[in-house]
């Protein structure tokens, strides 16, 4: 990915050069590009990708009562899209490289804008959760396209000696949009939830008029495409996360959980040792031999399957067990977010006095902490008992984030920026579609069991509490809201009966999970102590001058 770029030292990536490359062409090169206008167009384009890991989180209810989907459904909804952009985000940066970053930048786009309008679209019928999961997945392909491209094109435009800061700016800027996300959806979806998509269309529209204006040129590196490898890591990595995804619905002990499971994991296997016999991989895994570049991965594995998969588990939560409005949860995910950007300038200041290692092993102490103690509160029903928690488990996750990311470009010598980039980011999605699936299922299995105790509790049949509690699982909601269950049986008296203890079950069950999250964080913690703790300098670092923090 990227392979021309991104060295210090690099001298074929000032804007005196950006024309062309070693056996590459360069359309529009006759003229200097905007670098100011090319960087503010590649941050509009690339903030829409960041905005869609958060935003649907929180109109997740409102598009399950509207459309009718079960709570796996609505996880693949979710899912679908970071899958996707771990799946194909190799195979983006490859294709930039080759048919030119401005032209894949602009196809990322469009794809990426198209989809979303359809995903706003979607029509009220039985083929609703198919149509958004499909569209879902489109919008992570164009992200995936979009992404690398719009890397590839500032580090492109930026002379070595400005592009540090241009980088931090990129990265800085774009990653806190995440932020934005759960704010934005609360009041579009006080309007209609399908706006969550729809805002998609003004922001492209403006990333798109300012690429055209910056006079970006078309830098092109003909190379073969590693189409093999491309078929192998998206299979993996679909058929691994399908078996998590599923195995509510399957059950663990099934054989069709672990045949997608081990399957997955071994193509991801055979993935590897394909790559590392090619001449041209889609991935450069020799990355690995890096002992911290390795360690720098695996506690990003371990706090991305929290990082993300939070977002959609707490806003449900919210508005489930805490009654909130859409704006309401958002305002509670901005307790976690105030912790992280506070934590993220410490972290980044730890990671140039000290190294990465300090930073990592109190961001993930911290967060194990936070998440585990944010956990405990979850069952008081108080949304005001809960942020110095939720705080604190956002200042976790920001200590490390940045400083890890950043550490593993650095220390990948021989590989580009975008390379490693794009190396770090499928790590970061992959981690978060499987924590979204494991999580998944832990939550509809937890509040299937609970249920099930409160409707016997209340003389309801077993056989009868057992499919009326998948029924509310299934349903997220669990019927704590104004839905209430019509009806004279003795199954839906129960439940009208039932609603609060519901509410509380389901709280449950999310306590559970923010467990699992704060167990996923005590496993980055024990992994930080393997990292050699050295300090990379800009002499051996791969980054451009200047710190580089990459969110």
């Amino acid at each position: 990915m990227s392979q021309h770029a991104g060295k210090s030292g690099d001298t074929s990536s000032g804007t005196s050069s950006t024309s062309s490359t070693s056996g590459g062409t360069g359309d529009g090169a006759e003229h200097a590009p905007n670098q100011k206008m090319a960087l503010a167009a590649m941050l509009f384009a690339v903030s829409m990708t960041f905005i869609d890991q958060t935003i649907v989180a929180i109109a997740a209810p409102d598009i399950i009562h509207e459309l009718g989907l079960s709570a796996s459904g609505m996880q693949w909804v979710v899912n679908a899209y970071l899958l996707a952009l771990a799946a194909f985000f190799a195979l983006g940066g490859r294709l930039a490289d080759i048919f030119g970053h401005r032209r894949v930048m602009v196809i990322g786009t469009l794809v990426f804008v198209l989809s979303s309008v359809l995903c706003g679209c979607v029509p009220n019928n039985d083929f609703a959760q198919s149509w958004l999961i499909i569209f879902r997945a489109v919008q992570g392909l164009g992200a995936a396209l979009m992404f690398p491209a719009a890397l590839a094109v500032v580090i492109a435009v930026f002379p070595v000696q400005r592009r540090g800061r241009a980088l931090a700016l990129f990265f800085g800027l774009s990653g806190a949009l995440t932020a934005v996300g759960p704010l934005l959806g609360g009041w579009l979806t006080d309007w209609t939830w399908r706006a969550i998509f729809w805002v998609n269309v003004p922001v492209a529209l403006i990333a798109l008029v300012l690429t055209a204006l910056a006079k970006i040129p078309n830098i092109a590196r003909r190379e073969p495409l590693d189409v093999p490898g491309a078929i192998l890591v998206a299979g993996g990595m679909a058929l691994s996360v399908l078996g998590f995804q599923q195995a509510s619905a399957w059950g663990w002990s099934s054989a069709t959980t672990w045949a997608c499971i081990v399957g997955g994991l071994l193509i991801l296997g055979l993935f590897g040792v394909y790559e590392l016999q090619q001449a041209h991989p889609l991935i450069k895994l020799r990355v690995f031999q890096d002992r911290a570049f390795t360690v720098d991965m695996v506690v990003l594995f371990f706090a991305m399957l929290a990082f993300v998969p939070v977002f959609f588990f707490a806003s449900v939560y919210a508005q489930v067990s805490l009654s909130a409005s859409p704006n309401q949860a958002a305002l509670y995910l901005l307790y976690f977010f105030i912790g992280f950007g506070i934590a993220s300038q410490w972290g980044g200041r730890i990671l140039d006095s000290r190294g990465a290692r300090p930073a990592m092993k109190l961001g993930t102490a911290l967060g194990a902490i936070g998440f585990a103690l944010w956990a405990g509160k979850m069952t008081d029903l108080s949304m005001h008992d809960q942020w110095p928690y939720a705080a604190l488990a956002g200042a976790g996750i920001g200590f490390l984030l940045a400083p890890a990311s950043t550490d593993a470009v650095n220390r990948a010598i021989g590989a580009s920026y975008g390379e490693v980039t794009g190396i770090t980011q499928t790590v970061r999605n992959y981690a978060a579609s499987i924590g979204l699936a494991v999580f998944g299922t832990v939550l509809t299995h937890v509040t299937t069991n609970r249920v099930v105790d409160t409707l016997e509790s209340k003389g309801v049949p077993d056989g009868a509490a057992h499919s009326a509690a998948h029924t509310i699982a299934e349903s997220i909601t669990g019927n704590a809201d104004s839905r209430t269950p019509t009806g004279s049986g003795p199954v839906a008296t129960a439940l009208r009966d039932s609603i609060g203890a519901i509410r509380m079950d389901f709280a449950e069950a999310n306590r559970a999970v923010f467990y699992a999250m704060a167990g996923a964080l005590a496993v980055a913690f024990v992994c930080s102590y393997l990292h050699p703790g050295t300090k990379v300098t800009g002499t051996n670092a791969v980054a451009a001058p200047g710190r580089t923090q990459v969110p």
